[in-house]
């Protein structure tokens, strides 16, 4: 099945809430901080609503895989966002090719499972502009209990943002396994194959280890065996290097008797004597 992965866009800058709350600075980099899909996934929804079928028009739309924070400028302000990175459905991304739904909405807790910190709970798409924050707003004004999104949030806690444009570009992805996924796909691939063939090999197998064990249980006791007489040998080899040693100066200081003695030298006072 293919995949694809979004760019990085914004969903949220610190401000006003489409419920008459404002979402605070900290709130996004403690957003930002605690994601983690394995702690708790957010899902993509539809105008944030959520079906309990899977093949309803508000079924989810994807992932949200990872969230960031970044200074931007608005208006010359300098404003923290809230950016995110998605894995969207197919129809998802029909629905944004067609210029359907551009614009998204997270679902922020500021104390999610009671931990006191902002967690990102899901992202929803819609095609009502930041207005909508605006219409929401002057209703809630009217009755404050009362939102039209009241029966769409995830907890008591929980908040929508204002809806802001999404530039969204996807790209096809190939979701490899680790390295470490790999080699252990393989050995048990290895170690399956054909049922049939694996009992006979491993019989085989089997026979053919004690027949190695046997071999080399003793293995051990003859390398320490080898140890040792090597040790010794290299004792002797020394002994004999040094007695070797000791002979060769020995004998270059001994007379040899074999030889004759140089007789002695003869001659007259100052004479000198020549052979004519």
């Amino acid at each position: 099945m293919k995949k694809f992965r979004s760019n990085w866009f914004r969903v949220a800058v610190e401000g006003a809430t489409s419920d008459k709350r404002t979402i605070k600075r900290d709130w996004l980099e403690q957003a930002a901080k605690n994601f983690n899909p394995s702690t708790y996934g957010a899902r993509i929804w539809l105008e944030h609503f959520r079906s309990l079928l899977p093949d309803s028009p508000f079924k989810a739309y994807g992932d949200v895989l990872a969230v960031k924070t970044e200074e931007i400028d608005i208006n010359g302000q300098k404003k923290l966002a809230l950016f995110a990175q998605v894995e969207p459905t197919l129809e998802l991304i029909a629905m944004n090719k067609a210029k359907q739904k551009i614009y998204t909405s997270i679902e922020i807790d500021d104390s999610f499972a009671d931990t006191g910190e902002a967690y990102i709970v899901g992202l929803a798409v819609t095609d009502s502009p930041a207005s909508l924050g605006t219409d929401v707003l002057a209703f809630s004004a009217q009755k404050p209990d009362v939102s039209p999104f009241k029966d769409r949030h995830y907890s008591a806690t929980s908040m929508f943002t204002e809806a802001v444009e999404a530039e969204l570009t996807f790209e096809e992805f190939e979701e490899k396994p680790s390295l470490g996924a790999q080699l252990f796909s393989k050995v048990q691939t290895l170690l399956k194959g054909k049922q049939a063939k694996d009992d006979s090999e491993f019989a085989q197998i089997g026979q053919a280890v004690e027949t190695l064990a046997e071999h080399v249980k003793d293995l051990p006791d003859q390398l320490a065996a080898e140890k040792q007489f090597s040790a010794e040998l290299k004792t002797q080899l020394d002994r004999l290097a040094k007695d070797f040693t000791e002979l060769k100066t020995k004998l270059s200081t001994t007379q040899d008797h074999n030889q004759k003695t140089r007789p002695p030298v003869t001659g007259g006072g100052n004479q000198v004597m020549t052979d004519c």
